[in-house]
């Protein structure tokens, strides 16, 4: 939580996030499928809730992530954990104000596509992904996302056309360095995804 309000106070306009189901429910935020060395699929919100982070910083749930933000930016809901989408749509619904769900498992997409079809949806590309613009033709037809999520290796004028051609919005990640976001920019991309939004208000 302290390091979306930071996110949210240095200007950023969407967060993204990852999560996961416990054992008795809970739509839980955390990048790891683990946490103090316990699966979050194998216990309860009660012991995920004990458990601390960095700077004494606790694991919250989706829910208290949407309130927090409530429409003050987009939320990006990365589909990671164990059976999560249809739990995390739950609660998207009743606590969002403007928020999608995407994932690198592009089956989970299309389970989520399946059970909120109304619900904005984007497929992730990672790093190394063999034929980028053959994998993004492939997500289109099986998940119709609004957005695709590539590892800003992946990205350049061919991939931009593509993308264009399908009507599908590109959303980078991860970029760290102010040149680098210009230049994506310039290609074409409609968002750029960093650790530290102060390298982009002066793009």
């Amino acid at each position: 939580m302290p390091a979306f309000e930071l996110a949210l106070e240095r200007g950023a306009d969407a967060i993204e996030l990852d999560v996961h189901r416990t054992r008795d429910g809970v739509v839980v935020v955390h990048h790891d499928e683990h946490a103090d060395g316990k699966a979050l699929a194998d216990i309860d919100w009660d012991a995920v809730s004990a458990i601390r982070l960095a700077g004494d910083a606790r694991i919250p749930r989706l829910e208290d992530v949407l309130r927090a933000v409530g429409d003050r930016a987009a939320v990006y809901i990365e589909l990671k954990g164990r059976g999560v989408e249809t739990a995390a749509l739950d609660v998207a619904k009743r606590h969002g104000k403007r928020y999608a769900v995407h994932s690198f498992d592009h089956a989970a997409v299309e389970r989520a596509r399946l059970a909120a079809p109304d619900v904005a949806r984007g497929a992730l590309l990672d790093r190394g992904t063999h034929d980028p613009v053959g994998q993004l033709v492939e997500a289109h037809r099986r998940v119709k996302p609004r957005d695709v999520w590539p590892h800003h290796s992946l990205v350049d004028a061919t991939f931009m056309k593509a993308a264009s051609d399908l009507s599908v919005r590109v959303i980078v990640w991860t970029v760290n360095s102010g040149p680098h976001a210009k230049r994506l920019l310039g290609l074409g991309v409609a968002g750029v995804c960093t650790d530290d939004v102060r390298i982009l208000p002066n793009l």
